[in-house]
């Protein structure tokens, strides 16, 4: 039974690499690296020029895979960002959560029906905990990282940065298998609207006064609100997003108060076809996110 598991798991490390997918050896039965950390790093080898981390020791090599599996029954990690995958992570709720409490996958899929799309076909696995992994291609020269609670709760995503359990991997828990066909979809355009970084303000320059400031956020809420009210119908949930992380910078730096940008996004986003409550929730979600992540003006010393 051990050689037999020990077979099924190299071949699924060596089925992902033919896909193009690095790979690289979690420890049995879990998802954690099996690779040495930075502190226990001795210099030799492949760390001879720095210590290498999974992300970078992941590889396609099928002669370094099997040399790699050869000795123990390694569960397999796919390397996201190198293999050029986005994956979805939709989570169960947690045991101690209400049990009524929706899946990500149940999040997921009415956040697709209020984009005005269908869940996207394309490869998907069951995770240990009975979620669900859904692989996208990831777009061309845009570098997405990983996010989380960003697309909605329990919905998760890896990228450069993150990796996944590769089906065929085991653990106490149970199993990681695949679900669908082997075709990987491109990442859907208006998800991808959705996990790109919101785009810098300029920089202001550095004897700007703080006046000047204000005026700048001042056209910057005119602008967005603008985008939203103008966006066509299956993109206006993702443009409501994206104009929210892009103002929430200036709520954080005090040029604009919450409630004013609050105001003039939930009446474009009205304006625009979605629902009072479709408003509310991605207003808050993504304000919230962007004052945590601004809290310090790109432009100071």
């Amino acid at each position: 039974m051990t050689h037999d598991l020990h077979s099924a798991l190299l071949r699924a490390a060596l089925d992902a690499a033919a896909r193009g997918w690095h790979v690289f050896p979690l420890r049995p039965g879990t998802k954690r690296p099996a690779l040495h950390g930075e502190q226990a790093c001795t210099g030799a080898r492949e760390c001879a020029n720095g210590h290498l981390k999974w992300e970078q020791r992941a590889t396609t090599d099928p002669d370094r895979i099997q040399a790699a599996w050869s000795r123990a029954p390694f569960n397999v990690g796919i390397a996201t960002g190198p293999s050029r995958l986005v994956v979805v992570d939709l989570d169960m709720p947690k045991d101690n959560s209400s049990s009524d409490a929706p899946s990500g996958a149940a999040t997921f899929e009415a956040l697709c029906e209020r984009a005005g799309h269908a869940v996207p076909d394309t490869y998907r696995t069951r995770t240990a905990s009975s979620g669900e992994h859904l692989y996208f291609t990831a777009p061309d020269h845009v570098r997405l990282a990983n996010t989380a609670g960003t697309i909605s709760e329990l919905v998760d995503t890896r990228a450069w940065g993150g990796y996944v359990v590769a089906a065929g991997s085991l653990t106490p828990a149970g199993a990681y298998e695949a679900l669908s066909g082997p075709l990987v979809a491109p990442l859907p355009a208006w998800l991808q609207s959705i996990l790109e970084p919101a785009p810098r303000a300029p920089q202001a320059p550095s004897m700007a006064v703080a006046g000047q400031s204000r005026r700048y956020a001042d056209v910057a809420l005119t602008s967005e609100a603008r985008n939203v009210t103008s966006a066509q119908p299956g993109a206006r949930e993702a443009a409501l997003f994206r104009a929210a992380r892009a103002l929430g910078r200036f709520v954080a730096w005090g040029d604009l108060p919450r409630h004013v940008v609050e105001q003039a996004l939930q009446e474009a986003g009205e304006a625009a076809g979605l629902t009072v409550a479709e408003c509310r929730s991605t207003l808050r979600s993504a304000l919230n996110w962007s004052i945590t992540h601004n809290q310090s003006r790109r432009d100071a010393a």
